[in-house]
């Protein structure tokens, strides 16, 4: 049996190994209320991450019993597909867009930005992609974004695209697939950049398509936009800062959530959340119509 002197130091650790816990369970809930309040756009070698908000939910239950659980948690999706939005104001028609050379090079060789004049902002455009998980079907709309569509346009009549796999995919605050990058690390890009085409009241939801962007050139204010988009499939709570530019038909869009339910790696996580796909998701080819 242990003695007075043994049984003393027991429940002096006991209450040491408690107090320890409850400063982890404060600061785990400072860092929720942080990051449920800030939206951020982070930029690693040239690519863009956005901040996605993470899960600390097991934090205090693994922190009260020492132990921390492996199990993916079930995901919640959104399953009505939002209409996409109209600009307050038509666009002239038609615009003439800015295609500017990036400071890094293209991700693939021989790629030529498109024609800037004369670009019309009226109509549909669409896209097919057939990847590995099976058949997406894009509709890209010139009302919303003439010159990203223009662009897209011009990198899918360049294969820019095929063999190309999706980086990147959020399950928690964000709930988006980031494609669009051949070199698959998130800093590639076309060789060229161009303007956001956004307005205030823009909001997101699924079945969006979106471009990601690393915020202005802190050096000539100008947009940043390239190859990179996303797909919304589910919630998406961000600031009216990434060009909406089309939508995924309805099949494609169960396609990505399969993808979603299987998880990712976690490589992107705290900050800006998500990681790569469990699932891949790989563009075999991209054909226009």
């Amino acid at each position: 049996m242990p003695n007075n002197e043994q049984r003393r130091e027991q429940a002096k650790r006991k209450l040491e190994r408690q107090l320890v816990n409850r400063q982890q369970r404060a600061k785990r809930r400072r860092l929720t209320a942080l990051v449920a309040t800030t939206l951020t756009v982070i930029v690693v070698a040239g690519g863009v991450y956005f901040l996605a908000t993470h899960d600390w939910s097991n934090g205090d239950a693994e922190a009260a019993t020492g132990e921390s659980s492996s199990a993916p948690k079930p995901i919640q999706i959104p399953t009505e597909v939002k209409a996409l939005p109209k600009r307050p104001t038509p666009l002239a028609d038609p615009v003439a867009c800015e295609y500017r050379p990036s400071k890094e090079p293209g991700a693939k060789e021989g790629i030529k930005a498109p024609e800037g004049a004369g670009i019309a902002s009226t109509g549909t455009q669409t896209v097919t992609i057939k990847a590995n998980i099976g058949e997406l079907k894009l509709t890209l709309d010139k009302s919303l974004a003439p010159c990203t569509v223009n662009s897209f346009i011009n990198l899918v009549t360049q294969k820019y695209y095929d063999g190309s796999s999706c980086h990147r995919i959020g399950t928690e605050g964000l709930q988006m697939l980031q494609c669009g990058d051949p070199t698959g690390t998130g800093s590639g890009g076309p060789g060229y950049a161009f303007d956001n085409e956004v307005w205030p009241e823009l909001t997101y939801g699924r079945s969006y398509l979106a471009m990601a962007n690393a915020g202005a050139d802190p050096e000539t204010q100008k947009g940043t936009n390239g190859s990179q988009f996303f797909i919304v499939y589910g919630d998406a709570q961000l600031s009216p800062d990434y060009t909406v530019f089309g939508s995924l038909d309805e099949a494609g869009l169960k396609l990505i959530d399969e993808v979603a339910k299987a998880g990712h790696d976690g490589a992107f996580d705290p900050s800006p959340g998500g990681g790569k796909p469990n699932k891949e998701v790989k563009f075999e080819t991209a054909t226009v119509g």
